[in-house]
């Protein structure tokens, strides 16, 4: 069985590297051949947020549309069409709608976000949102055979039109995120992993960060901002770009996970989140702090894995917690591993995934 998978973005995108680059060997063991697809290349990706890169994106773009004709050329080919979030990341879904009329192959649809929802681009205001085509997401909804949905909040949107969702979580290898060899320290480092959308929501706690800096001593390393100088006064902040090779070695260095959010930031944007963050500091042994959103809701065990902080107070009384009692940081930690290998490893899911998608070949012959 042969399936043809389009992502918007490259490998260094989460989602295409955990939602199906990750997949392509599980699968293979499972005998479907799964040929992934970006729509941008490496370097175009890397620039595409930035405004003055412009002038360069432009050509970089129409040759990616080229390409994403030739996948549609050969997308008959194929068992099955797999698309995460969308084929390409602007306009209608005009490869999608001529694949599935001309190639005959169903469509399978993989939605980690809330992508139905409309927002503000942070970048290209909007102008961009309009070039972003939100109500493509409900198109493909209502054409694919199965959904497949990184939460249950995305699922229960999918059910209600009245299609077929199954829920699939991001997850990592849990041989490559993995705790850390115990190494002593005597100040804790503090740390988040994000982007330059998500940076906000870190920023709504920096109050807080400063208050605690009175009374503890910590690092605060931060991952992926996209921004330049980060100064809290009396804090040892590690401003550190994103980069892909480094990705594991970055969770396993924190001893104390961030994961705030704010569904009042984004138009609800952060219920449709997969609580991909959460799994991944389990997964390498350290307890974290969450804002209990959609997902975020619901992944591992409060009070045992991690705690849950709704306003600003409750976040200082649960950080307080973690930077006095280092065994304390360590039992949450080993939980959060043990709940990790449980319930969120790859060959777990490449199961679900693969049932999906010999379902979705045997309801169209």
């Amino acid at each position: 069985m042969k399936v043809l998978a389009l992502a918007s973005y490259p490998v260094e995108a989460a989602a295409t590297r955990y939602r199906l680059m990750q997949f392509v060997s599980p699968l293979k063991e499972r005998d479907i051949s799964l040929v992934v697809r970006p729509f941008l290349d490496s370097r175009t990706f890397a620039n595409i947020y930035r405004r003055s890169a412009l002038p360069q994106n432009i050509p970089a773009i129409f040759l990616s549309l080229l390409s994403r004709i030739r996948d549609f050329l050969v997308a008959g080919r194929f068992d099955a069409l797999l698309v995460q979030r969308e084929a390409m990341l602007f306009g209608p879904p005009v490869f999608e709608w001529l694949s599935l009329k001309l190639g005959r192959i169903p469509l399978i649809l993989d939605l980690d976000d809330a992508t139905y929802i409309r927002y503000i681009s942070p970048t290209f205001g909007r102008m961009g949102s309009w070039l972003k085509f939100f109500g493509k997401t409900d198109e493909l909804i209502s054409w694919a055979n199965v959904v497949t949905c990184g939460n249950r909040t995305i699922a229960e949107y999918v059910e209600r039109k009245n299609k077929k969702a199954e829920i699939i979580p991001t997850v990592v290898d849990t041989d490559v995120f993995r705790p850390k060899a115990a190494e002593s320290s005597d100040v804790p480092v503090i740390g988040w992993v994000g982007t330059h959308s998500t940076y906000p929501y870190l920023q709504k706690i920096f109050p807080v960060l400063q208050r605690l800096a009175v009374t503890y001593d910590f690092h605060l390393k931060i991952v992926g901002a996209g921004v330049g100088k980060i100064d809290l006064p009396h804090i040892a902040i590690e401003n550190l770009r994103w980069n892909l090779e480094r990705e594991a070695e970055d969770f396993q260095s924190f001893d104390i996970g961030l994961y705030p959010l704010d569904d009042a930031l984004h138009n609800n944007w952060a219920a449709g989140k997969s609580g991909f963050k959460a799994i991944q500091y389990m997964a390498v042994g350290i307890p974290y702090v969450v804002t209990p959103i959609g997902a975020c809701a619901e992944i591992g065990n409060i009070n045992e894995t991690h705690f849950v902080a709704n306003d600003l107070d409750e976040w200082e009384n649960s950080l307080s917690k973690l930077l006095n009692d280092a065994r304390l940081r360590e039992q949450m930690g080993v939980a959060g591993r043990k709940y990790a290998l449980s319930n969120f490893t790859v060959p777990q899911q490449a199961d679900k995934l693969a049932r999906v998608l010999r379902d979705a070949v045997l309801s169209e012959r």
